[in-house]
């Protein structure tokens, strides 16, 4: 990522992080949605010259972030853009905390994916793709289950974390939604995301090429 596009990234994430941060529906809330983006954010700092990634990539991990710092701030079940998408379509549902799902399968997918080309860790298009899918259920699962963690925690926390709102297959569902996203990013992605991996590997020679 160049350096005018990594000020942008930055600029954008910070921005977004302190509108989050002011005002939101409910603290405790906002910090266990926010969390991830916040560690995240560590872990690129971290690796950023050691193992800096792809344009997409990092475009897909801010995208993911501003997903998250929307829903700490109003809670997924409040989000008002997806009140009045509802409202015009007659339905009942909050349905913000599903395109948070699909972005915890599609980005994450997305990550592996560069990780797994780039250290060549599985030989064959199709077992890595098997393996990716794999990957982003299990980390929705870890995530519902976290989730549970909380709500057996603070039964008043969980009813804004959770973000259920009465749906009684909301767990199923969200990892459904998350499967999706996995499987989406590496239809649609994979093309692009290999053509922008052939421009990285050849301006960083010591960058292990995809097998």
């Amino acid at each position: 990522m160049t350096k005018p596009l990594m000020w942008i990234w930055l600029i954008t994430f910070f921005g977004v992080l302190v509108w989050s941060a002011v005002a939101p529906k409910d603290y405790p809330t906002w910090m266990l949605e926010v969390s991830p983006a916040l560690v995240g954010f560590v872990l690129l700092a971290l690796t950023r010259h050691r193992f800096p990634l792809t344009t997409l990539v990092y475009v897909l991990i801010l995208i993911h972030a501003i997903i998250l710092m929307v829903g700490g701030h109003y809670t997924y079940a409040e989000v008002p853009l997806f009140d009045r998408i509802s409202e015009l379509f007659g339905g009942t549902r909050n349905n913000y905390d599903k395109l948070g799902h699909i972005a915890q399968g599609l980005v994450p997918a997305m990550v592996a994916r560069e990780i797994l080309i780039r250290n060549a860790v599985v030989n064959g298009r199709t077992w890595m793709n098997f393996f990716i899918v794999c990957f982003c259920l299990a980390l929705s699962a870890v995530y519902e289950m976290l989730e549970w963690g909380v709500a057996l925690v603070s039964e008043e926390a969980a009813d804004a974390f959770l973000g259920t709102q009465g749906y009684v297959w909301d767990t199923q569902s969200d990892m459904f939604w998350a499967l999706l996203g996995a499987v989406i990013a590496l239809l649609v992605l994979a093309k692009p995301h290999d053509a922008q991996l052939r421009r990285f590997s050849e301006s960083s020679p010591m960058t292990p090429r995809s097998g």
